[in-house]
């Protein structure tokens, strides 16, 4: 999740200097462009665009391996910050470059436009096609050192902010030894915060280790001597494996598919559980494609067309009125898709969903082949399979009707307490806009007087929404604080045709819950809600947690809130006072020599004034955006949490409860 402070968008029009000439054109040499506009190379200078330096080194030593050079990576997270990147691949080139007369280490990390990555004789298949990664991440770096090993001699440069502190050079022998690490320190000028998550890289590392079998992958964190090793010989049939591991399969052991057409090499493996979610991840070259693309497509049509015509052969599908489709098919399957392509075309620089329309065909040939002939050789889980579709097509039909009813406009009068509950903004431009999903009555009623009417609209929630992850669409649309914030939001429900991110009435939905157990839980359903429902909402950046303080300190007629423990004792070590002048209890003491620390307990207690100034004033106010960096890790937490499965929950709390905080 990303901090967010953000205020509402006003229109205007902008003036420019009216001398507006050549002298105005500035060209930037070298690497000067990325830190002046390091956002365009790296998404954002936040804790994303952080991490993001640490995977394009990591991405380089990936590619060693799928060239079939490179067996082991390491990754050190060192005390002072750093990341250090190891790999036992070839080594980068070190001879003098025939056009740039200097070394190719230097080339390589100076060089936005330099990499061995756009010929097909150096790397047959590779994720980092734009030859800016590396690069990159030295332009952006306070200091960048880089130590390769080749034709028995090791070589060295350092870099400061991406120029070179002296020329490369050979500082020893080596035996029977090649490959490159990679040593940096992001800079502090370009990032808000340059503390490395431990989490956040393991689970990266732990997905790359699964789509490259064999390879060893460790990760070490100097910081509190945590540490990690990751090796799957079962490859992506041990990805379902762990992604599945809290959901009963009926599937039995994951389903793998692997082939090759026209140097395009596929691997999937699937299972399908009795859970009520598709969850399919897609990878080309090591690159999770988010959107998906024409592998996913391929895939999708394979599945449903082998199905059907098995289930209607062997007389296991028998209605003729109950016409099942693509989603129902998918009901409860777990799938990672890989293909590996010589010349991947991704739609936007971003690489999120891959465009070549060759591939789709591959996949679908491959999928329909082998899952046919997996199909005829294990009648019995065929028949618990198609017999899993068909219940889901039963519950379709049921919610049918449902989700008409929340898509039409006459819906909205219809659905029982709606529009009394819904304190609407007067703008009705949706960039404009946003959307407060708030706890209990009592909240709802200080937020829809605190709020500025213009631009904030106001849900209030009565008690806990439907666990979503243990029901089906129909029974999730009889729930009716799930129908209210459906059609307030206006976009439809589902991950597929029904949702439609287009017709949002909202910029950003704001989730803001009382901060104790029950608020935390409610968040949690909610999230849960977003994530399985209307993910678009969440990938599209317009999620977010709403941030209200824990703590007023008053001291006469100062006020101060503090929004954590620390917060609260920056606040009272700046009055200088000592601790017996400091009350902790009702703001009913009259002082003007004592400090008052008053806990809130929950948002109904702030009146309008201090929720529009402390949570809900765009000037003042923090909010946390809800982000999908790793949707495998947040697939697996929401199982964990809220699935059928009693015993992941119990050892998760188990493992976890140490870092709980219970406030007085």
């Amino acid at each position: 999740m990303a901090k967010n402070n953000s205020k509402i968008k006003k229109n205007g029009n902008g003036n420019g200097a009216s001398d507006y000439s050549e002298k105005d054109i500035q060209v930037l040499s070298g690497l000067q462009h990325v830190r002046r506009r390091p956002a365009m190379y790296i998404g954002d200078v936040s804790s994303r665009g952080l991490h993001h330096l640490a995977y394009e080194v990591i991405d380089n030593s990936i590619d060693e391996a799928l060239a079939g050079y490179c067996s082991k990576i390491e990754v050190i997270i060192t005390k002072d910050g750093k990341i250090i990147v190891e790999d036992n691949g070839r080594g980068i080139p070190t001879g003098i470059h025939p056009t740039e007369k200097k070394s190719a280490i230097e080339v390589v990390m100076t060089q936005l436009n330099a990499g061995g990555k756009f010929t097909r004789d150096t790397y047959k298949v590779s994720g980092g096609l734009h030859g800016v990664g590396v690069s990159v991440v030295n332009a952006l770096s306070e200091i960048l050192e880089v130590e390769v090993c080749r034709e028995g001699k090791k070589f060295y440069q350092k870099y400061i902010k991406g120029k070179p502190a002296a020329p490369a050079k050979e500082i020893g022998k080596v035996k029977n030894k090649t490959g490159t690490k990679v040593t940096f320190l992001p800079d502090k000028e370009i990032f808000k915060h340059t503390v490395f998550k431990f989490e956040t890289i393991e689970n990266r590392l732990r997905e790359l280790a699964y789509l490259n079998k064999e390879l060893i992958i460790t990760i070490k964190d100097e910081r509190d001597n945590k540490s990690n090793e990751f090796k799957f010989k079962g490859g992506l049939s041990d990805f379902v494996k762990y992604l599945d591991e809290n959901e009963k399969s009926i599937s039995g052991k994951p389903i793998y598919i692997e082939g090759e057409k026209e140097n395009i090499q596929l691997e999937i493996a699937f299972q399908y559980n009795e859970s009520y979610n598709d969850n399919i991840y897609t990878y080309v070259n090591n690159i999770n494609t988010h959107e998906g693309g024409t592998h996913l497509e391929g895939f999708k049509t394979a599945l449903t067309r082998t199905l059907n015509n098995y289930g209607i052969k062997n007389g296991i599908i028998k209605n003729d009125k109950l016409s099942l489709t693509g989603d129902d098919f998918r009901e409860g399957l777990t799938c990672v898709i890989s293909v590996k392509v010589p010349e991947p075309q991704f739609e936007g620089q971003t690489k999120t969903k891959l465009g070549n329309s060759e591939v789709k065909g591959i996949v679908q040939s491959i999928t329909g082949e082998n899952l046919n002939d997996f199909l005829d050789e294990n009648p019995a889980i065929a028949r618990r399979i198609i017999e899993k579709c068909i219940r889901a097509a039963e519950a379709r039909e049921a919610a049918r009707k449902a989700k008409a009813l929340i898509r039409t406009k006459t819906g909205l009068e219809q659905l029982s307490g709606l529009p009394g509950k819904l304190s609407d903004c007067s703008l009705s431009d949706p960039a404009q806009c946003e959307l407060y999903l708030v706890e209990g009555d009592s909240a709802g009623g200080s937020a829809k007087q605190g709020r500025d009417r213009r631009f904030q609209a106001i849900l209030p929630l009565k008690g806990k929404i439907l666990n979503v992850e243990k029901a089906r669409i129909n029974k999730i649309l009889e729930n009716d604080e799930i129908k209210a914030i459906i059609t307030a939001i206006g976009a439809g429900l589902g991950n597929s045709d029904d949702f439609d991110i287009e017709r949002i009435r909202y910029d950003k939905i704001i989730l803001m819950c009382d901060a104790d157990v029950d608020g935390s839980h409610i968040r949690t359903l909610l999230l849960t809600f977003f994530y399985r429902h209307m993910r678009e909402v969440i990938d599209t950046g317009r999620l977010y947690i709403a941030q209200p303080p824990l703590y007023k300190i008053k001291k006469g007629k100062s006020e101060f809130y503090a929004y954590d423990e620390d917060e609260r004792e920056e606040i009272l070590k700046s009055m200088k006072v000592s601790k017996k002048d400091v009350i902790t209890g009702e703001e009913t003491v009259q002082s003007d020599t004592k400090v008052i620390i008053s806990r809130f307990k929950g948002l109904g207690e702030m009146n309008p004034e201090q929720l529009w100034s402390t949570t809900m004033n765009p000037d003042t106010r923090t909010i946390l955006q809800v982000s999908n960096e790793n949707a495998s890790a947040a697939d697996k937490i929401f199982r964990t949490l809220m699935g059928e499965e009693v015993e992941p929950r119990r050892k998760f709390i188990e493992e976890n409860a140490k870092y709980a905080r219970i406030d007085a």
